[in-house]
């Protein structure tokens, strides 16, 4: 080693940095020269090269340790030993097949038998799911910062999903179950502060966060902090919306899931066997065949159960809450949203049907008009939200968020698609649909004062007698 780099410790430490280059590169001539620092331009030049060539593959510096595929149990290739055992002679990827399509059958029959149960057994079934989403989100958290020893950090996420579920599940106690709770002094005092309640709570939570900072964890904390955000923006407020669209009638639940539980069934059969040519990036399993063949199949399959579907008030009408029976009930005249309508064919399209002999009128129910745009974006927008989770699951090198079903994954992993499909549908209603109905404008009388609900009965009722509806003798 020549004197000068023996002598100065920063040339040290790039000499041996070139050494190491030397061995990946080949043997070049390193001394250009009179003078070690002649060639020190080019040898900095290459050096940064070979360090951007290492990187390449990470977003960041901190992305190299991030590999999670050991700490992130995956479910996607677990299954039963009695399975393992009757399927051990039979091809990996029909062995998926077969896997996925049994426990694929029995969500589906699980999910009909929660549909029978009634809104209640719904109403759990999303909390427990929203539940489980919410673990399997936050643990990641957990294991990239590797903080499992800092106080409190796993009792204030379940902390604030907590409030988070009191802000928001408090707002549809008051319109559902207003009645039976302004009975209750102790329940009439939560719904009347809920917001208050709400804010207290959530303070509450920021000052035990910031009691339990440590002073050499502030970034990782901060950052988890962040984390339990997103998560609870993510899980709580579309488990929120899904509720929502229970109560507006379990049609705008039911069509809406199956819409999601059909295309992915429909684009994994038709790439499974038709599949060609890879669709996006970040996932690199999915095709052009079988996105377009699900899109295809899922609007012809939800035109048909929403045709069925509004055949019956079970399904149809909105749930409320009897006070005459003390529970929930389904049980209404159906609006004309679910009565057959005639409609007549746009032009183009009546010209097209005389050609073979058809009509140019047809008899539907409304409601499939508004079922035909939700399979539209359950069919095209609805997988972005399998992408997103595909890209999210990338960037940690996980395969799965869980293994709770085997050839399925976790449960986020099946609900992914299903929190985007809620939102669209939960907006959609209220930009498109929505009427006011007499329960949230009762609750909206009761809230008055005394002397508002006086001013309120006489307007009603002099408009009655107006009208001739009322008659007082």
């Amino acid at each position: 080693m020549p004197h000068l780099v023996r002598r100065y410790r920063p040339v040290h430490k790039i000499y041996n940095a070139y050494q190491n280059l030397r061995k990946l590169k080949g043997p070049k001539h390193w001394y250009a020269g009179s003078n070690y620092f002649s060639n020190q331009a080019s040898f900095n030049f290459r050096t940064n090269n070979y360090r951007r060539s290492k990187k390449e593959d990470f977003d960041s510096e901190d992305d190299k340790n991030i590999d999670l595929s050991a700490k992130i149990p995956s479910g996607t290739n677990k299954m039963p030993q009695i399975l393992e055992t009757l399927l051990s002679g039979i091809s990996e990827r029909w062995r998926n097949w077969i896997i996925r399509g049994i426990f694929g059958w029995l969500m589906i029959g699980l999910f009909c038998l929660l549909c029978y149960g009634g809104p209640l057994a719904l109403m759990i079934a999303v909390l427990v799911v929203q539940v489980k989403c919410f673990e399997e989100i936050i643990n990641i958290g957990y294991s990239v910062y590797r903080i499992h020893g800092l106080p409190w950090f796993r009792s204030l996420s379940w902390y604030f999903l907590m409030a988070s579920n009191y802000f928001f599940y408090g707002e549809s106690l008051v319109d559902i179950f207003a009645v039976v709770v302004n009975r209750t002094e102790y329940l009439k005092m939560l719904i009347t502060y809920h917001r208050f309640v709400s804010f207290s709570l959530y303070i509450a939570g920021l000052v035990w966060f910031v009691l339990s900072l440590v002073r050499k964890y502030y970034m990782k904390q901060f950052s988890l902090f962040a984390w339990t955000h997103v998560c609870l923006l993510i899980v709580v407020s579309q488990s929120y919306f899904i509720i929502r669209n229970i109560f507006e009638g379990l049609i705008w639940f039911i069509v809406p899931v199956s819409m999601i539980i059909l295309n992915d069934i429909w684009a994994y059969v038709f790439g499974f066997f038709f599949g060609r040519t890879p669709l996006i990036q970040v996932s690199p399993k999915k095709t052009w065949e079988g996105f377009i063949g699900g899109g295809v199949a899922t609007v012809i399959c939800g035109i048909i159960i929403s045709y069925f579907l509004c055949q019956y008030p079970y399904f149809v009408c909105p749930v409320e809450y009897s006070e005459k029976f003390g529970k929930m009930i389904i049980d209404c005249e159906p609006s004309p949203l679910y009565t057959l309508h005639e409609y007549v064919l746009p032009e183009f399209i009546a010209r097209a049907m005389s050609v073979f002999g058809g009509p140019n009128k047809i008899t539907i129910y409304p409601f499939i008009i508004h079922a035909f745009w939700m399979s539209l974006f359950s069919s095209i927008i609805g997988p972005f939200g399998g992408f997103f989770a595909s890209g999210f699951k990338r960037a940690f090198k996980i395969k799965d968020f869980g293994d709770v079903i085997p050839g399925h994954g976790g449960i986020m992993d099946r609900f992914d698609c299903q929190y985007l499909m809620a939102t669209f549908v939960n907006v959609y209603i209220y930009s498109f649909v929505s009427t006011p109905t007499l329960q949230k404008t009762v609750q909206q009388v009761i809230n008055l004062r005394p002397e508002e609900q006086l001013q309120l009965f006489y307007v009603l009722k002099g408009s009655l007698e107006s009208r001739g509806i009322l008659n007082v003798q």
